[in-house]
């Protein structure tokens, strides 16, 4: 079964895009996704995106859309990633967003590029966020005052986070906690 979610800004604004329904994929909602790109009004255009646990791809997208340079996304799903690419091509957006299907930590094992912002937002309850942190930081995968956005439950214990990160930003909505850090 395929879903829908509609991007909220940019040269796309108002298109809609399919999902797959797979386990643990919950797209960032609409208000969350307005909320962060007030937030990263500035820092978006121009810059190159990492989007991690892509899943629907909403926040990929959504940066391609407002300017992002280019975007990576890194799904392990098959069929999600099968989804991302056929969204790519319907946007005309192949050569802007690149879809690779691979696990998170054995990408971040690779070889790294220093990117701006990084959207990372993994499956809840699987407590992926502090370990992919910490690969992000130690395997040099953020340029030197990267943003970083984090999707986790409303009530998140961000103990072993990077040293040199701060946040900037948190809020929450309904279950979901969301927050913006700067790598200083």
């Amino acid at each position: 079964m395929k879903n829908k979610l509609r991007i909220i800004g940019g040269d796309w604004r108002s298109r809609q895009l399919s999902f797959v329904d797979a386990p643990g994929l919950r797209p960032t909602p609409a208000r969350v996704r307005e909320t962060l790109f007030n937030w990263l009004q500035y820092e978006i255009v121009g810059k190159q995106c990492l989007d991690l646990y892509a899943g629907s791809g909403a926040l990929g997208f959504e940066a391609a859309s407002r300017g992002a340079k280019s975007v990576i996304q890194v799904e392990s799903n098959a069929q999600a990633c099968r989804c991302l690419k056929e969204n790519a091509v319907i946007l005309s957006a192949a050569e802007r967003i690149t879809v690779v299907q691979s696990d998170v930590f054995r990408y971040l094992a690779g070889d790294a590029q220093a990117f701006d912002v990084v959207f990372l937002d993994p499956p809840f309850g699987l407590n992926l966020v502090v370990q992919t942190c910490q690969q992000l930081e130690a395997y040099g995968w953020l340029a030197k005052h990267a943003k970083i956005y984090v999707e986790t439950e409303r009530h998140f214990d961000f103990s072993g986070m990077p040293e040199n990160w701060r946040q900037l930003k948190s809020k929450s909505a309904g279950e979901v906690g969301y927050h913006l850090f700067e790598r200083d």
